[in-house]
Order: structure tokens, then sequence, then C-alpha cells
């Protein structure tokens, strides 16, 4: 005998989404070139790759077209920058600085790392806050202070980079202190952390990710200031010193030569911040729209 109350099957196209199917299937779905024009699309390293190319391709043609006469052609800076690896002893001067930028880069983190953790406690806070104000001081008044006060060449351009990097890194860090949300020192107070555990967990820990991308910032301030300190305090040398030297005989294809030097470094550098960034804090991209390279 038949059913008398036959159940109907579900149709299969009735059968209801998993959730997040929808934006799984938007953001499975192919790229277009136009997504490159489109604000918040999320693209593939192999599209981003050859968009950083054709713009390098671009940079080059323009460099090549030379739009204006007296500046060299890239096949003048390169044979410049052979000239004065090979016969003037640009090497060691580089590796001059590079190691005066390290150790001017780490006695800064140091200091400007300090200061910010300190405003932890509220009697250090108008001092960090007068500090932060330096970055609107030139180094021209300060070049002859540090002479009075320290006993050679060296201690005297350290003190300068030092000053000049510090200023900002403690502006940076300590408004990314002042920032840490009220939910985060709740939480860690939940957990029955004393306050001084608090303050290691979230102020020290909870921004390190943080301090990293500020480090690498103030990486860069310090090789734009090197050419500066290093005209201060010219004892010992450095490419601060050797670019200054060919801009004052209007060497345009040795100064060029020197920039292309400085930028390649200096991006070396930042590369490897950014990769012990991603080493030491492997969790602070994962929550981003656009994760950091």
């Amino acid at each position: 005998m038949s059913d008398p109350n036959p159940v109907s099957p579900v149709p299969p196209s009735s059968s209801p989404s998993p959730p997040g199917a929808g934006a799984a299937g938007t953001r499975a779905r192919k790229i277009g070139a136009l997504d490159l024009f489109l604000p918040n699309r999320v693209v593939s390293g192999p599209v981003m790759g050859i968009t950083i190319l054709v713009q390098a391709a671009l940079v080059l043609g323009l460099w090549l077209a030379k739009p204006v006469a007296l500046l060299p052609g890239p096949q003048e800076v390169l044979q410049a920058l052979a000239r004065l690896w090979s016969t003037q002893g640009l090497g060691p001067e580089l590796f001059t600085s590079l190691r005066f930028s390290l150790e001017a880069l780490a006695w800064s983190t140091a200091i400007s790392l300090t200061l910010s953790y300190l405003t932890v406690l509220p009697v250090f806070r108008p001092a960090v806050a007068l500090a932060s104000k330096g970055r609107f001081l030139s180094l021209a008044g300060f070049s002859l202070v540090f002479t009075l006060l320290l006993s050679n060449a060296h201690l005297v351009k350290l003190a300068l980079l030092v000053f000049a990097m510090s200023v900002f890194f403690v502006t940076s860090m300590a408004s990314v202190v002042a920032a840490i949300p009220k939910e985060k020192f709740d939480h860690a107070r939940t957990l029955r952390m004393s306050e001084w555990e608090v303050a290691w967990e979230v102020v020290v820990l909870g921004t390190l990710a943080e301090a990293f991308e500020i480090l690498r910032q103030n990486a860069a301030i310090g090789w734009m200031m090197l050419t500066t300190v290093e005209g201060l305090a010219r004892a010992e040398g450095g490419v601060g010193v050797f670019l200054l030297n060919q801009q004052k005989h209007f060497k345009l294809e040795e100064v060029f030569a020197i920039q292309l030097l400085i930028l390649g470094v200096g991006l070396f550098q930042d590369y490897g911040i950014g990769l012990i960034r991603r080493l030491c804090c492997p969790h602070a991209d994962l929550t981003l729209e656009r994760r950091s390279g």
C-alpha cells in the first residue's frame, strides 16, 4: 500500500548554501586586470609582480629619455659607480657608513623603546612628550653642543644621528602605546596579572610588531640623515662625506651613483628588518585586508 503522506524530495537547487560560501566564491573568482584599478581589491602575487615590473620599466624609460638634459643617464651612472668602487675606495667608505648606521640604529632603538614603554608610568609622560618635540629642532646647533660635551668625533657623529632618529622613533612608538585599547588591559587583568605583568604582556609584547615597523621607518630616516651628520663631523669619512665631495665638484654621475648605492643598501636593510618582523610576529598581519610584505 502506498504511503498516504509522501515526503517530496528537496530539489538540489533549493538546498541552503553553507555560511560564508558567497564570500569564499567572491574571493576565489578569477582576478582580472581591471582589479588593479578598483578599490580594496586583493590581487595575486604574479599580478602584483607584473605591475611592479611594468612600473619599473616606465621609470627606466623616463630616465633613458632624459627629460632634463643635464642629468646623467643609466650607463653613465653605472660607469661612475664602477670607477668609484674600483679606484676611489667607495667600498670601504660604504662599510664605514653601514657600520655607523647600524650602531646608531641600535642605540636609537634601545633609548626610544625604553622611553616609550616608560609612559605607562605617569611621572615619565611629560619628559617623553618633551623629547618627542625635538623633531622640530635642527642638527646645526647641536653639533657644537655635542662637540663640547663629548671627547671625539665618532661620539659626536653618533650622538647627532641617535638624536635625529630617536625623536621620531619616540613620537611614533609613544603614540602606539597610548593607542592600546582599554579592552586589552582589562583582558589581562581578568587573567589575574599584576600591573607590571600587564605592562609586559600588553605594552611590550603586544606592540612588538608595531615596534618593528617603526624601526624600519627610522632606519630609513637614519640613511637620509647620514649625509648631513657625516658632513658635520668629517673626521672618520664615510659615504656621506664622499657624496658631499662629489657634489661640491658638480660630478653628477658620481652623485647619482652614490645615491643609487645608498638606495640599494637601504632597501636590503628594510627587507631584512621586515623579514625579522615576520619571523618574530607571524600573527601580526592575519587580520589585515592587505597583508604587509
